[in-house]
C-alpha cells in the first residue's frame, strides 16, 4: 500500500509541475480549471471501480481491515469537509479572534471521542451509531430515533458539501451555480456509489494529499512573497501587526467614516419602512412610478428608464414579503456601518454588554463543537474499521496529527489574506479592481458597492463572502492561475470526501438500522445493498436540491449539524457507556426532546420567514444572545436532565442490559 501512495503522490506533483509549464507556455486559464476538476474525479472514480465490493462487511466497516496510519488518514479527509477547508479560514478573516471557536472546538472534541466513545463503540464491534442505541437501550425505537437524528444531522452537514461544490465548479468551469450543483454531485455518487466504507475510504486517502498540498501551497508562497520565509504558521505574528497598523489607518479615514455612516443612515431609512408597512410599500410604488411618468416626459435615457421600471417591478409583492427583504437589507447595511473589528481583539463589543455576550457565544460554540465532533456518526462509524481497539486509539492520534497541518494554517491564511486586501486592494480605484472581484462578483459571493459615489473602494463598500477567501487567495496575491486550480482541486477533494462518508452513513442508516433490522430482518445481502444505493441516490439529489437555494453559508450549516448531532446523540452515548441506569424510555425521550429544543432555536433565531414553505414572521430574539450556531447548548443539557429524570422515574434496565454495559467497558486490548 505504502509503495501504491508514494507512486501516487509522485503522478500528482508531476501532473501540478506539467500544468503549471502548459500555463508558462500559453493554456488558458478555464482549460487548467477542466484539467484539475475531471481529471482528479476520474482518478476518484478509479479507486472507486478498482475498490468496489459487494460484501456487506467490506460496504459499511471496509471488513475492518484499515491500517490506523491510513485510517487516520481517511478520518482527516472525511474531516476536513468544505467547512474546514474553504469556510474555516474565510471566518477567521471575517470575524478575527472569535473564529478561533472553531478551531479548538473540533480539535477538542477528538479528546472526547479518544476518552469517552471511540474504543468503547470498537469493543461493541458493530455497524453503525443506531446499532449501538439498540444494542444498549433495547427494541426498535432508540434505534429508529438514531436513525432519524443520524440522517437529519448528515443531511444538513451533506447540504453544506454540495453548496461548496456548487462553488467550485461554477467558478472555475463557469457554470451556472445550481448546474455546479449536480455537476458536483455526479463527482460524489460515483465514489460511495460503488463501493461503500472500502471505496470511500481509499478514495480519501488518495484526496487527503491533494486537499493537504492544495491548502498550504498558495499561503506558502504568499508568505515567502510577504515576508520571505515560506513557513506562513511562524510569520503571520508578525504580518498581524501590520495588520493592526492598517486597521488603525483605515479606521481613521475620513472617506471610510462617511461610508460607514451612509450604511447606517440606509438602515434607519429601512427601519421607518418596516415599521410604516403596508403603506410605506405603496408609498415607494406611488413614488417609482412618479420618475419614471416624470423621466418619460423629460426625454430621459431609455436605460435610466428601464432601471427603474426593474426595479419598480422588483419590489415585493405584498407586506409580508417586504418585510422579510428589506429586513434582510437593514441588518447587512447595519453591519456594513459598524464600526470595524479588529483581527487581534478577543470578544468584540461597543460596550461591555455586546463584549460579554461575544464571549458566551465563543464559550457556547465551542463546546456545541465537541460535543457534536464527539456525537457525529460519519466520524465515530469510521473508529469500527480499524482492526482492534488499540488501532482505534492510535487512529484517533493519527487523524489529530493529520488534521492539524490544516488547523494551523487556517490561521495564517486569514491574516495573509487580510493583508493583501487592506493593503492593495482598500484604497484603490473602483475602475481598476482586479479582475478576479468580477469573476467572484459573477458566482454571487463578492459584491462592491460605491456608496459615497467617489470611485475610490473604502472597506466598507467590499462586501465578502467568507467562502471566497480560500478559494480566491491565489488570485488576491497574484500567484499562476494553476496554484487557484490546485486550490480548487483541493477544495473539491475536501467536500467530496466528506460527502461521500455522510451520504454512507445517511444510506447505511437507513437500509442496514431502518429496512433491515426493524423492517425486513430477512432480507438477502444483495437486497440490502440494492436498497442502501437506492436511498443513497434520493438523499444525494434532495442534497443537491436544498444546497441550490443557498441556505447560509457553509460554516454556519455545519455549525448547525455539529449542534444537532451533539444535542441528539451525546448525551444517550455517554450515559448509555457510563451510567447503568441509563434506560430506554429516558433515552428516546432524552434524544427526542433535546433535537427538538435545538431545532426549534436554531430555525427560530435564524429565520425570521421561509418563504419557500410559505412561513413568516416567525423570528425571535436569542436567549441570552446565544446564536443559532450555538443552539445544541439548549439540546444537550436537556437531553442530559431528560434522560436523567426519565430513567429515575421509570423501571431500571434488565441484568442483561446492565451485563451488557459492564462488558464493553470492561479493557481487553487483544485483537478481539
Amino acid at each position: 500500500m505504502r509503495r501504491y501512495y508514494a507512486l501516487y503522490a509522485g503522478s500528482f506533483f508531476t501532473f501540478v509541475l506539467a500544468l503549471g509549464i502548459l500555463e508558462q507556455h500559453g493554456m488558458p486559464p478555464r482549460w487548467i480549471g477542466y484539467a484539475f476538476l475531471f481529471l482528479t474525479i476520474i482518478l476518484y472514480a478509479t479507486i472507486g471501480v478498482l475498490a468496489r465490493t459487494s460484501n456487506v462487511s467490506e460496504y459499511y466497516v471496509a471488513g475492518r481491515r484499515i491500517p490506523a496510519i491510513f485510517n487516520g488518514m481517511a478520518t482527516g479527509a472525511d474531516w476536513m469537509s468544505a467547512a474546514s477547508f474553504i469556510g474555516l479560514a474565510g471566518t477567521l478573516y471575517l470575524t478575527g479572534y472569535q473564529g478561533l471557536a472553531y478551531v479548538l472546538g473540533w480539535t477538542g472534541g477528538y479528546v472526547l471521542v479518544a476518552l469517552l466513545l471511540a474504543p468503547y463503540l470498537r469493543r461493541f464491534g458493530q455497524y453503525t451509531i443506531p446499532d449501538f442505541l439498540g444494542a444498549r437501550y433495547g427494541g426498535h425505537a432508540a434505534r429508529l430515533v438514531g436513525v432519524f437524528a443520524t440522517v437529519l444531522a448528515s443531511f444538513v452537514y451533506v447540504v453544506a458539501q454540495i453548496y461548496g461544490v456548487g462553488v467550485i465548479t461554477s467558478r472555475f468551469v463557469g457554470l451556472q451555480f445550481e448546474i455546479g450543483v449536480f455537476v458536483g454531485l455526479a463527482g460524489i455518487l460515483v465514489c460511495s456509489f460503488l463501493g461503500g466504507m472500502r471505496a470511500v475510504t481509499w478514495t480519501q486517502v488518495a484526496q487527503y494529499l491533494v486537499l493537504i498540498v492544495a491548502y498550504l501551497a498558495p499561503v506558502t508562497m504568499l508568505s515567502f512573497k510577504v515576508t520571505g520565509v515560506p513557513v506562513p504558521q511562524i510569520m503571520y505574528g508578525q504580518v498581524l501587526q501590520k495588520i493592526e497598523l492598517l486597521e488603525d489607518r483605515i479606521s481613521s479615514d475620513p472617506a471610510e467614516i462617511d461610508v460607514r455612516r451612509l450604511f447606517l443612515e440606509r438602515a434607519d431609512e429601512l427601519a421607518e419602512r418596516i415599521s410604516g408597512l403596508p403603506g410605506s410599500l405603496a408609498v415607494e410604488k406611488r413614488i417609482l412610478s412618479a420618475r419614471i411618468d416624470q423621466m418619460k416626459n423629460s426625454n430621459a435615457q431609455m436605460r435610466d428608464i428601464f432601471a427603474l421600471e426593474r426595479q419598480r417591478r422588483e419590489l415585493p409583492k405584498n407586506a409580508d414579503v417586504a418585510r422579510d427583504r428589506w429586513d434582510s437589507l437593514m441588518r447587512q447595511a447595519t453591519q456594513r456601518g459598524g464600526e470595524l473589528t479588529r483581527h487581534a481583539e478577543a470578544f468584540p463589543g461597543i460596550d461591555e454588554v455586546a463584549s460579554n455576550t461575544a464571549r458566551i457565544n465563543f464559550i457556547a460554540l465551542v463546546f456545541c463543537l465537541m460535543v457534536g465532533t464527539a456525537a457525529l456518526p460519519h466520524v465515530l462509524m469510521r473508529y469500527y474499521t480499524t482492526p482492534s481497539v488499540r488501532a482505534a486509539r492510535s487512529s484517533v492520534f493519527w487523524s489529530l496529527l493529520f488534521i492539524l497541518a490544516l488547523y494551523l494554517t487556517a490561521p495564517a491564511y486569514a491574516v495573509f489574506a487580510k493583508y493583501e486586501i487592506y493593503s492593495h486592494l482598500v484604497g484603490s480605484s473602483i475602475a481598476q479592481l482586479p479582475g478576479w472581484i468580477g469573476a467572484w462578483g459573477k458566482v454571487g459571493l463578492v459584491s462592491i458597492e460605491d456608496i459615497n459615489g467617489d470611485g475610490i473602494l473604502q472597506l466598507a463598500e467590499l462586501s465578502l463572502n467568507p467562502d471566497v477567501i480560500v478559494l480566491a487567495t491565489p488570485e488576491i496575491a497574484g500567484l499562476p492561475y494553476v496554484i487557484s486550480g490546485l486550490v480548487a482541486a483541493g477544495a473539491l477533494a475536501a467536500a467530496l470526501s466528506t460527502a461521500d462518508g455522510l451520504l454512507l452513513t445517511i444510506a447505511s442508516a437507513l437500509s442496514h438500522d431502518a429496512y433491515y433490522k426493524v423492517f425486513r430482518p430477512q432480507a438477502t445481502t444483495q437486497w440490502r445493498l440494492v436498497v442502501s444505493k437506492t436511498l443513497l441516490l434520493v438523499v444525494a439529489v434532495m442534497a443537491a436540491m436544498v444546497a441550490s437555494q443557498k441556505p447560509a453559508t457553509i460554516l454556519f450549516m455545519v455549525a448547525w449539524a455539529f449542534s444537532l448531532a451533539g444535542a441528539a446523540f451525546f448525551p444517550a452515548l455517554v450515559l448509555g457507556i457510563f451510567w447503568k441506569r441509563a434506560n430506554k424510555a429516558g433515552a428516546i425521550s432524552g434524544m427526542l426532546i433535546g433535537l427538538l429544543v435545538t431545532l426549534y432555536y436554531m430555525v427560530r433565531v435564524q429565520y425570521n420567514a421561509i418563504p419557500w414553505l410559505g412561513i413568516h414572521g416567525i423570528g425571535m430574539e436569542p436567549w441570552l444572545g446565544i446564536q443559532s450556531t450555538s443552539a445544541g447548548v439548549w439540546g444537550v443539557a436537556v437531553g442530559f436532565i431528560t434522560i436523567v429524570v426519565v430513567s429515575l422515574l421509570t423501571d431500571p434496565p434488565s441484568t442483561e442490559t446492565m451485563n451488557f454495559v459492564e462488558s464493553i467497558r470492561t479493557p481487553d486490548f487483544s485483537s478481539h
